[in-house]
């Protein structure tokens, strides 16, 4: 059942945008589609042509599309389209059959057996995958599955674009809300695509379609002032022909010479975004210059400089440094006759080909020199960037967030930087060291702390530019990790990704870490063995009780409050008999403690054998915390003194033994320890905030703190705090070495 558009509406989009209501003419044979992809292959099989028509004609039987026709037609003017981009017999096949896996009973184990797996391939790329089973995420997991698609062959992209092209010029026929949503993706997502493919010519057509849609008041308006216009542009571009021919006839150069068309979106375009007149952007005259070698264009672009004034800072050469998707061409802006602006772009035949058929133009030649080979990968250096989409797809699970950021990558423009080495790395303009670390290998940055670019240290967040020489620094430690900050400034999906993907690894590490702790109090807070019933395997039985992958799963668990500890020791104790659970000693992880003593202690958390109510104080030289080795010393008048055994100032005690006295470890929830740490790093603005801030987000109390910074840009600070459980002092340390420009943090345990 086909819906239909209000009379009354259908009426007046018919007035204000014609070029929506195509009707494709219906063709019994495929004679014209033949005749097309012989002109560009010769020695091409175009029996499967003619056999993937049969094919598809009697799978769509009786279907109609929306205009009416019958439903044949589509597939037959997609082919068409990729005949005329240039493409082989077997992707002119696969479009003819594009639709017949998604729309009909023709399946796809069946294509593969009569078609081969190539052209089965392209087609499933294509191939929308069911609502229903997807939902709401359905349209972005069908954008997700021919990312991946194409990423292996890229003319399952050129189907697609080749659709989507088709059905733009008959969205008259859609209901109105329906084709509103479609023009929307096709700007966001198709005409990009179409654009880094440097097919041009798609492009430009998918835009001036989608904006007819969208606002077709304001293109029927623009439509008209084009036309209005274009008898006195036509006699000024005639004049600016000829005098450029007559520069190929003294040059003694053969070529061609026209004047460029005038794209509707791309002057709504410039008068939105740009705010400028229609006039304004109208008067600019396009000229296009096609000869036959390289030499050729500088020979043209010389004598059109010496006729006209060139404008300064609009000369751009694109033959010596192609765009990403290998656009080549010189541009130059001159002030032609009667003063007016004229733009003109210089470039040979393949050049213009390129430009206007991009990738398509590539695979023309590529299926060509193959003579039917099968090697069909997309593997060209030029297509990095698919291989970078494919890369992070896979890494971004929410459906939402995955289309978003592809709309991102495929429409942000692009800066090139090099390495040391001189490697050229593509990033998105605004892109920062970060992104430019994280391009060149994932490890690199994880570890990044410091960049310099041409040569002079910068901070991460800095923007670069074109041409830029980018070198960073990174952290020895293999502990290293990224900072949460550079999330507010990385431009890269890619670096997004990444960093958010370390990010919910450690919370999970930190979060095994927080429940075994939490489940080692409770276990010694009511005297079970916690070391015993580990050995007896009873957490694992009760991580298979509650459905959990294994015991970590279930520390992550108890760690992030989805299982409370009591639950958990409850099932354990259920496991094991009364005599296993007998009082035993208890060994807590990570603390290397001794059994705790029922004499009590201060909250120094130091016991003193033989004098458990005498006054004890932690030694400020050394600051020991629980698990150094300590020695006590009898002090005049103010108890004992606990230092570290390595303290410096022990050996000057040695010299009076008798005052020495055996102390252990006792810490009780009460108990307070001095911690010194010396962070260094390389000097920055706000170094000294992010520290502090990191320090406090730990809940860590600040007694005091220095800073000194030397003529090279090193800063070294120290901080003296106070910590509880100093079980946390490796996540503290861990913490701050990922600040941004941190590159080693460590306990002090000495003046």
């Amino acid at each position: 059942m086909t819906e239909t558009v209000p009379a009354g509406q259908s009426s007046s989009l018919r007035r204000l945008v014609p070029r929506i209501f195509s009707r494709a003419a219906r063709r019994d044979d495929v004679e014209q589609l033949i005749r097309t992809v012989r002109t560009h292959h010769p020695k091409g099989d175009l029996s499967i042509i003619e056999r993937a028509y049969a094919t598809a004609d009697a799978a769509h039987s009786g279907q109609t599309r929306q205009s009416g026709e019958p439903y044949i037609t589509h597939p037959l003017a997609v082919a068409q389209i990729l005949a005329d981009l240039g493409l082989g017999p077997r992707a002119v096949a696969a479009a003819l059959l594009h639709d017949t896996v998604e729309d009909t009973d023709y399946g796809l184990d069946r294509l593969t057996h009569e078609y081969g797996d190539e052209v089965a391939m392209l087609v499933d790329g294509v191939t929308k995958l069911d609502k229903l089973k997807y939902g709401e995420s359905a349209q972005a997991e069908t954008v997700r599955k021919m990312i991946v698609a194409m990423s292996r062959d890229i003319r399952v992209l050129l189907i697609k674009l080749a659709d989507r092209l088709h059905n733009a010029r008959t969205w008259g026929f859609v209901p109105p809300e329906k084709a509103k949503k479609k023009a929307t993706e096709t700007l966001e997502i198709y005409a990009p695509l179409a654009h880094r493919l440097g097919i041009q010519a798609i492009k430009a057509e998918l835009e001036d379609l989608s904006f007819a849609v969208l606002q077709p008041k304001l293109y029927a308006e623009i439509d008209s002032l084009v036309k209005q216009r274009t008898p006195q542009r036509e006699q000024y571009v005639q004049s600016v022909i000829h005098d450029v021919e007559a520069d190929l006839r003294e040059l003694r150069i053969r070529g061609e010479v026209k004047g460029r068309p005038k794209q509707l979106y791309s002057v709504y375009q410039k008068m939105i975004v740009r705010g400028r007149e229609f006039d304004d952007i109208y008067d600019l005259i396009g000229i296009r210059v096609l000869v036959n070698t390289v030499r050729d264009c500088y020979a043209v672009l010389g004598a059109i400089h010496a006729r006209w004034t060139p404008l300064p800072g609009r000369f751009k050469d694109y033959i010596a440094t192609p765009k990403f998707n290998l656009y080549q061409s010189l541009h130059t802006t001159v002030i032609g006759p009667g003063g007016r602006t004229v733009e003109i772009q210089i470039r040979t035949h393949e050049m213009n080909q390129q430009a206007e058929y991009g990738v398509a133009a590539h695979w023309k030649y590529k299926e060509r020199m193959n003579s039917g080979k099968n090697d069909t990968r997309a593997t060209d250096a030029d297509m990095a960037w698919l291989a970078r989409i494919s890369d992070w797809q896979a890494e971004t699970a929410d459906p939402g967030e995955f289309l978003d950021s592809l709309r991102f990558e495929i429409g942000a423009k692009e800066v090139y930087v090099f390495t040391p080495k001189g490697r050229v790395i593509g990033l998105p303009a605004g892109g920062t060291p970060v992104d430019f670390a994280y391009a060149v290998h994932t490890e690199i940055g994880h570890r990044t702390m410091g960049a310099k670019v041409n040569g002079r240290l910068v901070p991460l967040e800095s923007e670069l530019h074109s041409g830029d020489v980018v070198e960073v620094f990174t952290s020895k430690n293999p502990d290293a990790g990224p900072s949460q900050d550079w999330l507010a400034f990385v431009k890269s999906t890619r670096a997004r990704s990444k960093i958010r993907g370390w990010f919910t690894k450690e919370r999970r590490e930190e979060a095994i870490e927080q429940g075994k702790e939490a489940i080692a109090r409770a276990m010694r807070r009511q005297n079970l063995p916690l070391q015993r019933l580990m050995n007896q395997g009873s957490f694992a039985e009760v991580a298979q009780q509650l459905r959990y992958e294994d015991v970590s799963a279930l520390y992550a668990a108890v760690g992030e409050g989805h299982v409370s500890t009591q639950s958990v020791l409850e099932k354990v104790t259920a496991l094991v008999t009364a005599e296993e659970t007998a009082t035993g000693a208890i060994e807590l992880p990570g603390l290397g403690g001794k059994p705790r003593s029922s004499r009590g202690g201060s909250d120094s958390g130091i016991l003193v054998r033989g004098a458990p109510d005498i006054l004890v104080k932690l030694a400020k030289c050394c600051t020991p915390v629980p698990g150094d080795a300590i020695v006590g010393f009898v002090t005049r008048g103010s108890g004992v003194s606990v230092h570290r055994a390595d303290c410096t100032n022990v050996k000057s005690l040695m010299s009076d033994p008798e005052r020495l006295i055996d102390v252990e470890w006792a810490p009780t929830t009460k108990s307070v320890f001095l911690v010194q740490i010396q962070v260094e790093a390389l000097d920055r603005s706000g170094l000294l905030s992010d520290v502090t801030r990191v320090l406090s987000e730990h809940h860590v109390n600040i007694l005091s703190a220095t800073v000194t910074t030397s003529d090279d840009r090193l800063a070294v600070s120290r901080f003296v705090f106070e910590m509880g459980d100093t079980v946390h002092l490796d996540r503290v340390l861990n913490a701050v070495r990922r600040i941004d420009a941190v590159y080693d943090v460590y306990r002090v345990t000495s003046g």
